[in-house]
C-alpha cells in the first residue's frame, strides 16, 4: 500500500513553508529531477554515480559537508560527473531543533565546502524564521514532490519503485537517499525506476544551481 504522503499534499505544504520553497520544477517538458540526500559515503556513492551513468541520468546531491569534507574524492567524482550539489548542512542536524543562528552556521560552514545556493533542510523540517533567514541570505530551499521512503526499514524496493511509477509526473522532485539505510534497497530499485520512467519518455536533469543567486 502507498503511504499518502509520498507525494506531499499541497494543503500540507503551507502555511508550514514559504510559496518561494520548490516542490517541484515543471517547466511544461517531461523531466525529472532525481534527489540523493546525506552523502557522499564509499559505501553508496560509487554505485549510484555508476548506475545513473549507465543510464546517462543527471541528478543533484545533497551533501552532508561533513561527509564531503571526509571523502573529497567521492565530492569531486559527483561534480566530474556532471550532477549538482546541494547544502544539506554540516552536521545534519534536524533544523527543528535549532535557533535560527545555530542553522545560519551551520549552513555557512557546510557552503564553505560545498559551495551551492541551492539548500534542503536535514529530515525535511524547517521553521519558517529560518526560511526567511535562508532566503534573505541568498539559499534558495528545495524540498520534493515524491518522497521515497528508501531509508525506512520496513520499505520494499518493489514499494519503492512502485511509488515512483504511481505518483511521478513532469517536473517531480524524487528524493532518494545516498546512505547506508537506503543502498541496499537502491540496488534493487534504481535500475528499474531509471529504466521504467526512461520508457515513460522522462530524462534526468540536475537542479539548476542558479535557482537563487546569493
Amino acid at each position: 500500500m502507498l503511504s499518502p504522503f509520498q507525494r506531499i499534499p499541497w494543503i500540507l505544504r503551507f502555511p508550514a513553508f514559504r510559496r518561494d520553497v520548490l516542490f517541484r520544477l515543471d517547466d511544461g517538458k517531461p523531466s525529472v529531477y532525481l534527489t540523493f540526500d546525506d552523502g557522499p559515503i564509499p559505501e553508496s556513492t560509487p554505485w549510484i554515480l555508476d548506475t545513473l551513468k549507465q543510464a546517462d541520468a543527471k541528478a543533484t546531491f545533497f551533501m552532508v559537508a561533513d561527509n564531503a569534507r571526509r571523502y573529497p574524492h567521492l565530492h569531486k567524482a559527483v561534480i566530474e560527473a556532471g550532477h549538482a550539489i546541494g547544502n544539506h548542512t554540516f552536521h545534519h542536524a534536524p533544523p527543528i531543533r535549532q535557533s535560527v543562528a545555530d542553522l545560519m552556521t551551520d549552513v555557512s560552514l557546510a557552503d564553505e565546502v560545498l559551495h551551492s545556493s541551492i539548500f534542503r533542510p536535514p529530515h525535511g523540517l524547517i521553521k519558517r524564521s529560518q526560511q526567511k533567514a535562508l532566503a534573505d541570505a541568498g539559499y534558495q530551499i528545495v524540498m520534493f514532490d515524491l518522497n521515497t521512503l528508501d531509508y525506512d526499514k520496513d520499505r520494499t524496493p518493489q514499494q519503492i519503485v512502485d511509488s515512483v511509477r504511481c505518483h511521478t509526473r513532469p517536473g517531480s522532485i524524487i528524493n532518494f537517499h545516498d546512505s547506508l539505510k537506503s543502498i541496499d534497497k537502491l540496488k534493487i530499485a534504481l535500475p528499474e525506476i531509471l529504466s521504467i520512467l526512461h520508457t515513460g519518455g522522462y530524462s534526468f536533469l540536475p537542479i539548476p544551481p542558479d535557482l537563487k543567486t546569493k
